[in-house]
């Protein structure tokens, strides 16, 4: 089993040291080929590629924040995170008539 965190921003990176979260991996992009059932995916991804991480045995934890709309699109620090309100959240997610999880 391996953790992914999945960021290209340098303050996600910082929160989640502060966070002690355990990382085995940080990268700016996932290839959903390389997941492994028991893997655990945090990040912020687009819908098919969590669907991909579910579909292969993973699980996905999404980092979630409450941006205000002026906030969108710039660079956050680990402090602007934190004031946001910036938290993990666990999501299955599935592709309608596709099994879920390894076969």
């Amino acid at each position: 089993m391996t953790t992914l965190f999945i960021t290209r921003h340098p303050g996600a990176v910082v929160w989640a040291a502060r966070r002690g979260l355990n990382v085995g991996r940080q990268i700016a992009h996932l290839d959903p080929a390389n997941i492994h059932p028991g893997d655990v995916v945090i990040g912020t991804l687009p819908v098919n590629l969590a669907a991909e991480v579910c579909a292969r045995g993973g699980r996905f934890f999404n980092l979630s924040l409450d941006a205000p709309p002026e906030a969108r699109g710039q660079e956050l620090s680990a402090d602007d995170l934190e004031r946001y309100g910036a938290r993990l959240e666990e999501y299955i997610v599935a592709k309608p008539g596709r099994p879920q999880g390894p076969s």
